[in-house]
């Protein structure tokens, strides 16, 4: 870790002025190698949820946590050199909500990339979106890294295409966070095929990074934190020796590893999601993760926000969270015991309540 370490230091000490009056999570990820001058950040915003009223009118709330998302990621130093929109710019994927959201994000200084979630989907399949913010699914490289963004919040063609009277009754569906009308999410035929022949054209050495919206693993069914073809996906990032998954969409801070993949998720700029063992409507089904978790309370807004910082030159993920109003986290790749743990607060006797709490 001492090739980031500098770089770690760097930045929180210029980032405590951001750190005094902020409540939202900005994400800085640092892609480290053994040279340090060809190390390289980005920054990483999602789920804002933008949602129409009526007229000119949205929910402040909303606006304002994506607003001071912006204006924070303008801020950060070092400057990173793109930002990455997580999915759920919108709340029911109308043109109103889209335009208002990328105004809203226009206002970024720096190169901006996207991944659509399905707030922002199943109005009209993605069809406004592609217009504001291009294709659904893409890879690029950026020194010396090859990116994957995946649209990974799709479902099965009889529920998209022949179950709902009307598209706005399927966004509703899709919406609610524990509707039992709804359906998994999944990859598809279309995109593993896809991904198959873009990840033949990659070195089998180069470190990979994959956005999705959904996690690319199977966490809770019953909230569609899961994704139907998660260990088909899985087995196609098999062959690469550096393999890293950044995915929105829980509202949480999560972690797993499962082979040679890191898992890591980001928190959301709207609002935080319960964890399913503390909700009273979900059944006691979530299933052993490979890596125990110990996440942050997602009832206390300022719990889980911070940066993230990803190291690729050993192949692992490591996530330093900064926590304005708690005692700061960090996730780091155990190299002993190949899984992610939490540095402070993995073991039950060294919880804190938040940590205790769920």
């Amino acid at each position: 870790m001492s090739n980031i370490d500098q770089s770690r230091r760097n930045f929180l000490k210029t980032g405590g002025l951001l750190a005094l009056g902020s409540t939202l999570p900005i994400s800085l990820v640092e892609l480290a190698f053994a040279e340090s001058s060809q190390n390289f950040t980005f920054a990483y915003i999602s789920d804002a949820h933008i949602q129409h009223i009526k007229g000119n009118r949205f929910v402040r709330n909303w606006d304002m946590g994506l607003r001071r998302a912006v204006a924070e990621a303008n801020l950060l130093t070092p400057k990173p050199d793109f930002v990455m929109f997580g999915g759920d710019l919108a709340q029911l994927g109308s043109k109103e909500e889209l335009d208002h959201g990328a105004e809203i994000m226009s206002a970024l200084k720096h190169p901006v990339k996207y991944v659509m979630g399905e707030h922002d989907y199943y109005l009209d399949l993605g069809a406004y979106w592609e217009k504001l913010f291009g294709p659904q699914y893409y890879s690029f490289e950026h020194k010396g890294v090859h990116f994957v963004v995946l649209n990974s919040i799709r479902t099965y063609d009889d529920w998209t295409h022949k179950r709902w009277p009307t598209a706005e009754q399927r966004m509703l569906e899709m919406a609610g966070l524990d509707n039992p009308n709804g359906s998994p999410f999944m990859v598809g035929d279309e995109q593993r095929k896809w991904l198959k022949e873009d990840l033949a054209k990659v070195a089998k050495t180069t470190p990979i990074v994959v956005f999705s919206h959904s996690p690319l693993q199977k966490i809770y069914k019953g909230w569609n934190f899961w994704t139907e073809d998660a260990e088909q996906i899985q087995a196609l990032l098999k062959p690469f020796k550096k393999v890293s998954v950044i995915y929105g969409h829980v509202h949480q801070i999560q972690y797993n590893q499962i082979g040679n993949i890191s898992f890591n998720s980001v928190m959301a700029t709207a609002w935080p999601w319960p964890y399913p063992q503390s909700y009273a409507q979900a059944e006691q089904y979530l299933p052993k993760l490979t890596v125990p978790m110990n996440r942050a309370d997602p009832f206390f807004e300022r719990d889980a926000t911070g940066w993230q910082f990803i190291n690729v030159a050993n192949g692992n993920v490591d996530v330093n969270f900064t926590l304005y109003n708690n005692s700061d986290r960090t996730v780091r790749f155990d190299t002993v015991k190949k899984q992610p743990r939490d540095q402070a607060y993995q073991d039950e006797k060294a919880r804190i309540n938040p940590q205790r709490h769920y």
